[in-house]
Parts: structure tokens; sequence; C-alpha cells
């Protein structure tokens, strides 16, 4: 499923996105994360052993939402995607696409560096796209 335009930019220009995942004992977990949008596909970074990656070893389904909130409710806006994540621990791919969040969010390299060997690039391809407000 591709992402209509205005949708894209929405979720490129924002800065945070809420993940959801459900682990093999079927409980949910949600956190936020910093992304990238590239090619349709939503990308974040995550620690090797972090909650969210290890549900998606287990089940590769997953939701995001984007949204702005507003108390003025008439411009309220966001996007859930449902989709397949796929996992890339190493090598271009992964690099090409750290380089992408550097530039998105420059304390990433300081804060979180993203290194091969202790993190894992989160590819997901949207399967299911609802949106409000635009």
């Amino acid at each position: 499923m591709r992402l209509k335009k205005a949708e894209a930019q929405f979720i490129q220009w924002e800065r945070v996105c809420r993940v959801a995942t459900v682990g093999a004992d079927g409980w949910p977990h949600s956190v936020p994360v910093c992304h990238v949008l590239k090619g349709g596909r939503i990308y974040f970074a995550s620690a090797s052993d972090a909650k969210k990656v290890l549900n998606l070893r287990a089940t590769p389904r997953v939701a995001l939402t984007v949204d702005l909130y507003s108390d003025h409710w008439a411009t309220l806006k966001g996007v859930m995607v449902q989709g397949i994540a796929k996992l890339i621990d190493r090598g271009p791919r992964f690099r090409q696409v750290r380089k992408l969040l550097y530039a998105k969010y420059p304390q990433y390299p300081t804060e979180a560096a993203l290194d091969e060997k202790e993190s894992v690039v989160v590819e997901v391809t949207p399967s299911h796209v609802f949106s409000w407000g635009f």
C-alpha cells in the first residue's frame, strides 16, 4: 500500500512516532521512536535487545502512529500505519538508514549512537493506512 503524498510528507516532517508491537506472549508494547521515511517505508532504530525488537522477531506485525495534537480539535491530524517489519542488523542498508536518522536527529550520534554490533534498523512496509485531518 502506498502512502498518499500528504500522509508521507506529514510522517517525514513529524519528529516522533509511536510503535506498537506484540510479543509471543500476546502482550502489547507501545513506545515512542525517532523515525525517517524513505521510498514509502518507515524506518527507526533500536538496541538489538530492546523489547520492541524482541517482539518483532517473534511477530513481525507492527503499528505506527504519527499524530499532531491540538486543543483545537478541528485541526487534529494523524496517520496510523499497520505493516510488516523487517530487521536489518548490518550492511549498506543499515548504514544508509543510520545516515538518514543522524541527519534528521543531530543528537543521535552522541546520545544514542547506532552500532551494527548492538543496534538494529527496523524497516516497516505499510499494508494498511488510516489517516485523519487531511
